[in-house]
């Protein structure tokens, strides 16, 4: 009987583990298909060419202000109501918003879809990450948040795929249909054996975002969590997304392409997310691992802004080594689950993720400032300095967490 029990637990974590990762599938898919099919849907909404860079960028500073929104509503709610109900809402609400945004003709209704899209997509990752780290036992939770991330970020593959054979329009109705069948799918997931342990008890303060506010430690070790991936978004959402505009800086002897920069920008995201899951297992060491990658990433990008009279060739090659060396997100999106009590959570592990997407809002105005005086290539170099030099001093003041039981609160 005991030998049954176990098993059928296996088994649930198992599945757990498999809707969750799909979940970031479809959650990665939906980010980035406005990066993917940026220039044909604005073009084909009316946009001059000449405006697409900047609308573009105005949408998509829309949709990352959409997952702070979400961030903090999802976290709350799932640490409030429950993992499984953010998992359902969020879900539901982007598959929506999708299927709507095959049907935008203008930019305002462009702007307000993503928005809305960029709320639902918030919940996705933490709440699949909280569920996962609560339900593994404490030295293989790693394998399990590694999972979810590496076979999440193939999403972007998929979402490239998808845009060269369809329409733009089809490309979001796509992420509409695969939301609504993994909503289906998520029917047979269970609710987490932490939370359940606290979800009765009143007297306990959950999902209160300002309780990371009223302890000064407790802040400043919130706000450390996202600075550290400050310096992987900017590579994706700026270096990346931006590239055919940096392969004509750079003399490019034929445009670059977004939607392939992403695809293999991902593909090394998810060889890098490998091999820092299993080296993170190997060293048992999160905050070693993460140091080992962010220099990789520094390194990367230095190859990329120095690649003069770049071939879409080497472009590729150097998108996948640009996301090896990011490749320390699923690390990432652990050590905020690990850093904090069952109680608040859901919470800190939602926004962080999506505080560090946000920051592509102000990243994008720095990059924007220093560009119009050192043009895009030396701004590439001075922003990709500063977040590093910040994810690696914040990394320095987070405690190492890969032994932490997480059956604590905060109080």
């Amino acid at each position: 009987m005991a030998q049954t029990t176990a098993t059928t637990v296996s088994r649930n974590v198992i599945f757990l583990v498999i809707v969750a990762a799909l979940g970031y599938f479809v959650d990665i898919y939906d980010l980035l298909i406005f990066s993917i099919v940026r220039v044909e849907s604005l073009l084909a909404i009316g946009v001059k060419a000449a405006d697409v860079k900047a609308v573009g960028i105005t949408i998509i500073n829309w949709q990352m202000f959409g997952l702070l929104i979400g961030g903090l509503l999802w976290g709350i709610i799932g640490d409030k109501l429950g993992r499984i109900r953010v998992l359902f809402g969020s879900i539901l609400l982007y598959s929506v918003a999708n299927f709507i945004n095959g049907h935008v003709t203008s930019v305002d209704q462009y702007i307000i879809v993503r928005f809305i899209a960029g709320i639902g997509l918030a919940g996705e990752l933490g709440a699949g990450i909280t569920l996962v780290a609560e339900t593994m036992k404490t030295e293989k939770r790693g394998y399990g948040t590694m999972i979810v991330s590496v076979i999440g970020l193939f999403g972007a593959a998929a979402a490239n795929l998808v845009a060269k054979d369809f329409d733009w329009q089809w490309a979001y109705y796509v992420g509409g249909i695969l939301g609504i069948l993994l909503l289906f799918l998520r029917i047979g997931t269970y609710e987490s054996g932490l939370y359940k342990g606290v979800e009765g008890r009143e007297e306990v303060s959950k999902g209160n975002f300002f309780m990371l506010f009223t302890n000064f430690k407790r802040f400043k070790k919130y706000l450390y969590c996202i600075l550290v991936g400050a310096a992987n978004w900017f590579v994706v959402g700026i270096l990346v997304t931006l590239s055919p505009e940096f392969g004509k800086a750079l003399g490019a002897k034929a445009p670059l392409s977004a939607g392939d920069g992403i695809f293999y920008t991902y593909l090394g995201i998810a060889a890098g997310g490998l091999a820092a899951g299993l080296l993170s297992q190997f060293t048992r060491s999160r905050r070693l691992t993460v140091f080992i990658f962010l220099i990789i990433s520094a390194i990367s990008v230095v190859f990329y802004l120095n690649a003069s009279n770049i071939t879409p060739t080497q472009f590729m090659w150097l998108c996948l080594f640009m996301g090896f060396g990011v490749g320390y997100w699923p690390i990432f999106v652990t050590i905020p689950a690990e850093q904090f009590g069952t109680n608040i959570r859901a919470t800190v592990t939602t926004t962080v993720p999506n505080f560090v997407r946000a920051s592509l809002i102000p990243i994008n105005a720095a990059f924007a400032m220093f560009s119009a005086d050192y043009g895009m290539v030396k701004s590439g170099y001075i922003m990709m300095a500063i977040l590093t030099v910040i994810a690696l001093f914040s990394l320095s003041q987070l405690k190492e967490t890969f032994h932490t039981d997480l059956n604590y609160l905060e109080e």
